[in-house]
């Protein structure tokens, strides 16, 4: 019998720094980096769309599709029921491209392709086009809740029945651009940091990094299944000052869930000392738990918790951690519950809970 309110990953797919396209490989060889940004390791994309369509495409574009696919095909799924991304920034490198053509070229003869292809929808929409899908299909742009907004639009279309099928994901691309102009805010490291080690250091900043992630969301449990979906929670801890440990008690209350059943956290440490805080609250209230971290492998971005997510569900179908990956190792030998906790400079910070079905 199917469970209505269960939602069951049935499909992965991941564009990101690391070599993750290939689901039958679990990050076993990890690239370390010295720099300051991540940038992705990018497929033949001629494998994944037609050459006559892929020369007008950007490279945000072309990575959300190339994904989605790899998502479909690792599920076996031909058509979705509904296509809903999130993304933080869009598509960046469009935007820059019609904004500098703007500038130069004084307001005159303007080819639009850029324009088009600079709204934040575009990727959900050439998935669409691609696939045919006339279904629901919508994209958020909440910062960095985007991913968890398209998440939890997936929940809904579920549970209440109107799909039984969504595919979601998040995505951000980095370009020179937006990388200059946020390290000047000081969210990146001065100077270039070694991957392996930036977890284990103290200064101000992370690396920058990029990604696309997406995720075959089903009420019904099929051969391909990674985990359950269990629930998930937004908050903004300025708004409301409320505990950590007590904002994680009340979510895995509401879930069912007690704080000895977790047996793996999986956390967006990204080695800034001022974002560090509210992760060393949640890891000192879940002294049962193992500990893994993600942001070293892929950078930090709006929508990293895709990547994130992503981890936990090959972590929870291969029943192991990679080494890369572990800050304390689960003492579980079977690994059932896993929390994923994430918050982008300590102002969206976001809960999910996944379970092995």
């Amino acid at each position: 019998m199917t469970n209505l309110n269960a939602i069951y990953i049935n499909g992965l797919g991941n564009l990101s720094p690391q070599k993750t396209t290939d689901s039958s490989h679990f990050l076993d060889e990890v690239n370390r980096v010295q720099s300051n940004r991540l940038a992705c390791i990018e497929p033949n994309y001629r494998d994944f769309i037609s050459p006559d369509i892929l020369r007008r495409m950007g490279r945000l574009i072309k990575m959300g599709v190339a994904s989605s696919r790899i998502c479909l095909a690792d599920a076996g799924c031909v058509m979705p029921d509904a296509i809903i991304t999130g993304t933080g920034l869009g598509c960046l490198e469009d935007t820059e491209k019609f904004l500098t053509t703007l500038i130069r070229n004084n307001e005159e003869l303007l080819t639009p392709t850029s324009f088009i292809q600079s709204t934040h929808n575009t990727v959900s929409a050439q998935i669409a086009l691609l696939l045919k899908c006339h279904n629901y299909n919508f994209t958020y742009v909440h910062r960095g809740w985007s991913f968890e907004s398209a998440l939890l639009d997936a929940m809904i279309q579920l549970r209440n029945g109107k799909a039984s099928k969504v595919l979601a994901g998040g995505m951000d691309e980095l370009t020179n651009g937006s990388f200059e102009i946020s390290r000047r805010l000081g969210l990146w490291r001065m100077k270039p940091a070694d991957t392996f080690e930036l977890l284990k250091t103290t200064a101000r900043g992370s690396i920058a990094g990029e990604g696309s992630a997406f995720f075959l969301l089903s009420s019904a449990q099929s051969d391909t299944t990674y985990a359950v979906l269990t629930g998930m929670n937004t908050f903004n801890r300025k708004a409301s000052p409320v505990s950590l440990p007590r904002l994680l008690s009340d979510f895995l209350e509401r879930s069912g869930t007690g704080p000895e059943e977790i047996d793996l956290a999986v956390c967006g440490l990204n080695g800034d000392t001022s974002s560090a805080r509210p992760y060393k609250e949640l890891t000192g209230s879940l002294n049962n738990a193992g500990i893994a971290a993600w942001k070293h492998l892929s950078g930090e971005y709006m929508t990293s918790s895709a990547f994130g997510l992503w981890m936990a569900s090959m972590i929870m179908k291969k029943q192991q951690v990679p080494e890369a990956a572990v800050i304390r190792p689960p003492g579980a030998k079977t690994i059932k519950t896993i929390l994923i906790y994430n918050h982008y400079l300590d102002l969206n910070h976001s809960f999910i809970l996944i379970r092995k079905p």
